[in-house]
């Protein structure tokens, strides 16, 4: 197994790598394999896939590749990260006339263990870029974002320890007073001074990043982890429990993180990142990022509000509708929870794999069957209410149940109104029997009451 010796890789439901908190995907090869002969029973890492981010070198099983699936038994299934901490050495390549003949490669050395480092290669049989692969996977190592994440995390750690130790008169080093002289602020008022003085720096923040656009695409990433630290501070505000908070609190608090969960991805899929991967990959991450927007949608959400949702959280990284339509049509050669449909109208949706048309029609009908809709008919607005959907869903919803032979629809002045389908209760034989049971008995006394009143 390849686990034993690289740590295992987390995977998403549509195969996409998950990542590190602040790590950037930068570049994607396929058909590559990763080799190591210095360990005698090291797995066949064969034609996979593989990510260079800052902070790890991930290979990934191509499960579309022709050659993964003939070579099963050979390839190992599991995907796994070689952290860029863990190199100690990246080869320069020599070329001359015996790398003419064969693939490219790329050799650099590892501690796998602490007593032992081992040479590994990377071997590019795919298409693809090398010289610019190598150039970033040097700048990635070389840049060691992986120890300023640890750095952060230390500085935050020594400031909520001596903002807790300092927290009474008498502790701390200085008392009343910090070491520069001026006057520590304790108690409440201390609290408030601080939660001041954060509310300034995000302001500030936010107006360097909104100067322009090169300023906005600079704090971008900054602005990302800040709202990040925001939104983990409000899911922990709403956990605790507190008294004193009010429904205009709750629901001030339930809208900031609505738009803070929205804030973006952090790490977008790119055609220079991706290359001839794009996308394949983009496939990929809109697979993992319309699971949300589909469960507060119902399980389905129009084509058009799903570009608008992914563009708002790609930021600067825009796709076309072209490239959207591109990536959805690839579900199918994917194994993803969601699928495109397209209604007979020509309107095209998202949907889960599990929604179930037949739930939607039984709710559908146990609405119109209601002795107040039976005579009145239901529109598409009423069929939004209660199936907790857009009108627009709502009424491509209706029409499809008009073509099950479900409902009847009326076209008047005031719009479209949909009705039971009384036809099949009808006997063919004698049309004026009425039965004592049934949806057609139902409404004959419905229809007779309101002639009386």
């Amino acid at each position: 197994m390849a686990t034993n010796y690289l740590p295992k890789a987390d995977l998403t439901s549509s195969g996409r790598p998950v990542f590190l908190q602040n790590e950037i995907e930068c570049s994607i090869l396929s058909s590559v394999d990763l080799e190591c002969d210095d360990i005698p029973n090291f797995p066949l890492l064969k034609s996979g896939l593989l990510i260079l981010t800052t902070h790890r070198l991930l290979w990934l099983p191509d499960n579309n590749s022709s050659s993964n699936s003939s070579s099963s038994t050979s390839t190992s299934s599991a995907a796994v990260a070689l952290p860029l901490s863990f190199l100690t050495h990246i080869f320069s390549t020599k070329k001359s006339v015996k790398t003419l003949f064969h693939s490219p490669r790329v050799r650099f050395q590892a501690s796998l263990d602490p007593s032992k480092s081992v040479v590994m290669t990377v071997v590019m049989r795919g298409k693809g870029d090398t010289d610019a692969f190598l150039a970033k996977f040097w700048e990635n190592w070389r840049a060691r974002a992986w120890e300023n994440d640890v750095q952060t995390q230390t500085q935050a750690a020594v400031v909520g320890s001596s903002s807790v130790s300092g927290s009474g008169p008498g502790s701390g080093s200085g008392g009343f007073y910090t070491r520069e002289g001026a006057v520590r602020m304790v108690g409440v008022s201390g609290i408030l001074r601080k939660e001041q003085e954060m509310w300034e720096s995000t302001d500030k923040s936010l107006q360097e990043a909104f100067q322009d656009l090169n300023a906005l695409m600079s704090k971008a990433k900054e602005m990302v982890i800040l709202a990040e630290k925001m939104r983990q501070k409000l899911l922990s505000g709403s956990n605790s429990k507190s008294s004193a908070t009010n429904d205009d609190e709750v629901g001030s608090k339930e809208e900031m993180q609505d738009w803070l969960l929205s804030v973006g991805i952090v790490s977008p899929v790119t055609k220079e990142s991706a290359g001839a991967l794009y996308h394949q990959q983009l496939s990929r991450q809109l697979a993992d990022y319309v699971r949300i927007p589909l469960e507060r949608a119902g399980g389905m959400i129009n084509l058009i509000d799903v570009y608008c949702l992914f563009n708002r959280a790609r930021g600067t990284e825009l796709i076309s509708p072209d490239d959207l339509l591109r990536a959805c049509s690839l579900w199918e050669k994917f194994d993803v929870p969601v699928m495109l449909r397209k209604f007979d109208s020509g309107v095209m949706v998202i949907q889960n794999k599990s929604h179930s048309d037949e739930e939607v029609f039984a709710r559908i009908k146990a609405l119109v069957t209601n002795p107040d809709t039976l005579r009145t008919g239901i529109s598409a607005s009423d069929a939004a209410m209660t199936l907790g959907i857009a009108p627009g869903m709502a009424k491509e919803h209706l029409l499809t149940a008009e073509s099950k032979g479900l409902l009847c629809r009326d076209i008047s002045p005031d719009g479209f109104r949909f009705y039971i389908n009384l036809f099949p209760e009808i006997n063919t034989d004698d049309v004026y029997l009425v039965k004592d049971y049934g949806i057609y008995n139902t409404w004959v006394r419905v229809a007779s009451a309101s002639r009386l009143e």
